[in-house]
């Protein structure tokens, strides 16, 4: 097994500058990689990763997020397991698949990207993660469980201060500290809404929450509150980054973005490809749940291991030619890539794969084609280069981009916009 110091340090600031270089040296020379700053086994190589993810020994458990997200989530269904997890994931799902997703959250997602999209339009020019991508997704799941347009703004700083409290592995006391206040800020907000939502329930995914049973189980309050806390943290960082870093590889490939554009059932490609070579998320960590022979050695039981899926997705064993961005690659399967069975590892795998996924598929397809309706002639803006911030988290900071602009569709056209 290799050590911190014959590999990049994950935590230095050439490696948040360009991770990949340190991803290969990792797969090729130290695939079991102890770090000392976050007390966890490295894990990098494909076949690794997807293992620890399928876990179909039972092998590794989520036991580390009683301390990674529980200070700031409160306990949520990522902690669970056996029939406890099976169960709270049954009561869940129905709501982000099938007829649900159809009928009930199709429009929901129409009308926010619309709205955003309005806002800048006839400008001819918008930072596309300022003024879309950090808001669109937040503001779907907001509107789906029924909360308040007037509270947008309150969701986005609670959105953005758990993440920092994610990413935070250095350790910083004040990140920390503030991400903690949060749950409790949240706890304030949801749970009256929430006892309220379960006397005089609607149509809404909150009241779906407060009212679906099986087998005689409903989920508490506490249940509840901490799933959507959880759902506007997760489902807003990934889909956001998502969004911003599509349009950043296919405006770094126009010929892609051409084809994107001229077929839009490219888009699920183009959400697929983006999620292998620049997924939203770079590392999850899991607990061994016993001693595990990985490529490189043994993790022994109790130990954290961080999986590291930036690597793993661009693993030269698993893909061809995997450092270049292509829609069109063979080796990555489009009609699973949103489900269980991806052979991406973005979405993570196996019982605690991605619930969801069909949301954020949903989400995108729907918000890029808008978005290239609302932007012919699209470009960066000159003397921009787009570029990835973060570690845990990853994707561009800033897009500003310039486009032809086009006027606001009238309401009645019944145009596609």
């Amino acid at each position: 097994m290799s050590t911190a110091h014959q590999a990049p340090d994950i935590l230095s600031p050439d490696f948040e500058a360009n991770p990949y270089p340190a991803y290969r040296l990792m797969r090729d020379t130290s695939p079991l990689l102890w770090h000392e700053a976050t007390k966890s086994y490295v894990i990098s190589r494909y076949e690794d990763v997807e293992r620890v993810f399928k876990d179909k020994n039972g092998e590794f458990t989520t036991e580390n997020y009683d301390w990674q997200i529980e200070p700031v989530h409160g306990r949520t269904i990522l902690q669970l397991s056996g029939r406890e997890h099976a169960v709270r994931r049954a009561l869940v799902a129905p709501a982000f698949r099938g007829s649900d997703l159809r009928e009930k959250f199709l429009p929901v997602i129409e009308r926010n990207s619309r709205e955003l999209i309005d806002g800048f339009r006839a400008t001819g020019s918008v930072d596309l993660v300022t003024d879309y991508a950090s808001r669109f997704p937040v503001n779907v799941i907001a509107d789906m469980l029924g909360l308040a347009t007037s509270d947008y703004d309150r969701f986005h700083g609670w959105y953005t201060t758990v993440i920092a409290f994610l990413g935070n592995l250095s350790g910083d006391p004040e990140v920390t500290r503030a991400g903690e206040r949060t749950r409790v800020d949240f706890a304030a907000y949801m749970l009256p809404i929430i006892q309220e939502r379960r006397k005089n329930p609607g149509d809404d995914l909150l009241s779906t929450l407060c009212t679906a049973e099986i087998d005689g189980v409903r989920m508490s309050d506490e249940d509840i509150k901490a799933f959507c806390s959880l759902l506007l943290a997760a489902g807003g960082e990934t889909t956001d980054k998502a969004i911003a870093s599509i349009f950043a590889n296919l405006l770094l490939h126009p010929e892609q973005l051409e084809a994107v554009r001229a077929d839009r059932t490219l888009i699920p490609r183009a959400f697929a490809e983006t999620l292998r070579y620049t997924p939203p998320v770079h590392m999850i960590m899991r607990q061994a749940a016993t001693d595990v022979e990985l490529s490189g050695g043994t993790v022994p039981a109790g130990a954290t291991v961080t999986c590291l899926i930036g690597a793993a997705n661009r693993d030269e064993n698993r893909y061809r030619d995997p450092d270049s961005f292509d829609i069109f690659r063979t080796d990555l399967t489009t009609t699973t890539a949103f489900s269980a069975a991806a052979d991406h590892l973005a979405f993570a795998l196996g019982r605690h794969f991605c619930v969801g996924a069909l949301l954020a598929k949903a989400e995108v397809e729907i918000g890029v084609g808008h978005l290239l309706d609302a932007m012919p002639g699209l470009r960066v803006a000159d003397g921009f280069d787009p570029v990835e911030h973060g570690v845990f988290t990853r994707g561009p900071q800033t897009l500003p981009l310039r486009f032809t602009p086009v006027p606001p569709a009238s309401p009645t056209s019944g145009a596609s916009d």
